[in-house]
């Protein structure tokens, strides 16, 4: 044990200043630590120091870092076959994915294109969008956060990631606002169509149901389905991102079933691989036949699709989620870390305390403000995360596994720490 951070994170972050792209990874004096080794809802850094992850790393270890079956799988698989051939040899596991991702998920949605990131499944999700209806213009959020690469911008609604490459964008997203919980269905609803009543350009609607990078924003109950009504008066197609929210996140496995409503595409991703990097875009038959069949061309393809080591830890996640009855684990966690954290309404300078589930956020009067409890809590021993579109949240999400007593201690860190820097 050491510092926090330590010498070996000190010697490392001066190594990887002078080899990485400048604009990669933030390296303060107190901030970060390299992580070494991890399970459950434990890091290890390379000093020794341990810690209570509540980022579940960008929201992928739902299952916990390194779930032993997970790990077996992979390691079973890596010995048989690494990587196949995308869109030409495919592998019996990548049938199996498919088949087992239609066991979780509404019929309805019955085909898919497997890729490797969040952003390639936006990007799957909107050139679909775009054939189906013949149009090129997109409505997305304020505050949502759909992934970087340039197409997945086209629907991105935080600022700061657009503004350097909107020239190369070939039209700008209609940006609505996300309601909160406390605004009135009948509020939410009448400000979507009002936004959307003069466009007849739009392809679609993209949406997170709960806004994760963008503050673990929580919609009033029913809007999803207020949305789908919506996109079905006027021709759109409803793409819903669930790529942070999927695989028991908040409270089911995906969020949608708490509208009960089923979107032409949902994205998934993130958690889907518990590390190994796979997503898909899964759409109804109706819409995702608009898609020509291959004649041995594909028109949207990657090297990667349906990698192996992807598709056996998908199925070895899935199959964890279910047999550790995640989903309602993190409704009934989620509840208990809303009510602990409750007391810090009365801290100066604590706006607002949200979530669904175990994706909850604790906004602040600053970014300055969080950004000081996110380094108090890393020297205490709990990882968060700075969120929100000004980055005055601090954003929860811990592994769905994590035990009750972990999941009490980093409550106390928190408080702790927003109550030093009030």
């Amino acid at each position: 044990m050491s510092r926090i951070p330590g010498p070996r994170t000190a010697a490392l972050a001066s190594r990887l200043r002078a080899r990485e792209s400048r604009n990669v990874t933030f390296l303060g004096d107190d901030f970060p630590v390299f992580w070494e080794s991890a399970a459950g809802a434990v890091v290890t850094d390379v000093d020794g120091n341990r810690y209570v992850d509540c980022t579940a790393a960008f929201g992928v270890a739902n299952v916990g870092h390194c779930n032993p079956r997970v790990v077996d799988a992979v390691a079973r698989q890596a010995r048989l076959l690494l990587h196949g051939m995308g869109d030409v040899h495919p592998t019996e596991l990548r049938v199996r994915l498919l088949d087992r991702l239609a066991e979780i998920l509404p019929p309805q949605l019955a085909r898919a294109f497997l890729a490797s990131t969040g952003s390639e499944a936006i990007e799957a999700a909107l050139k679909t969008a775009m054939l189906v209806t013949g149009k090129h213009c997109f409505a997305a959020y304020r505050g949502g956060y759909h992934g970087l690469s340039l197409g997945a911008l086209a629907v991105t609604g935080i600022e700061r990631f657009r503004a350097p490459f909107a020239a190369a964008l070939a039209a700008e997203p209609l940006l609505l606002e996300y309601p909160h919980a406390g605004t009135a269905l009948h509020d939410a609803e009448h400000a979507a169509r009002l936004a959307l009543a003069n466009r007849d350009d739009i392809a679609a609607l993209v949406v997170e149901p709960v806004l994760g990078r963008g503050g673990a924003v929580v919609p009033p109950d029913g809007y999803l389905r207020a949305l789908r009504d919506i996109c079905d008066e006027r021709g759109m197609l409803l793409i819903v991102d669930e790529i942070f929210t999927g695989f028991g996140r908040t409270g089911s496995w995906f969020a949608i079933e708490r509208d009960g409503i089923v979107p032409d595409v949902i994205c998934i991703g993130k958690a889907m691989g518990s590390g190994v990097p796979i997503s898909a875009a899964i759409g109804t038959s109706a819409v995702m036949d608009a898609w020509p069949p291959s004649t041995g061309e594909a028109l949207h393809t990657s090297t990667y699709l349906g990698n192996p080591l992807g598709c056996a830890a998908a199925l070895a996640t899935i199959d964890e989620i279910e047999r550790l009855e995640l989903p309602a684990r993190a409704e009934r966690l989620g509840a208990q870390l809303l009510e602990r954290l409750a007391p810090l309404l009365a801290v100066e300078g604590v706006r607002e305390i949200r979530g669904r589930g175990l994706l909850a956020g604790v906004r602040l009067e600053s970014a300055g403000r969080a950004a000081a409890v996110v380094r108090a809590a890393l020297r205490a021993g709990v990882i968060f995360l700075q969120a929100g579109i000004e980055g005055d949240v601090i954003g929860i999400a811990p592994p769905l596994t994590i035990e009750s007593a972990q999941l009490a201690s980093a409550a106390g860190v928190l408080e702790a720490a927003v109550r030093q820097t009030a």
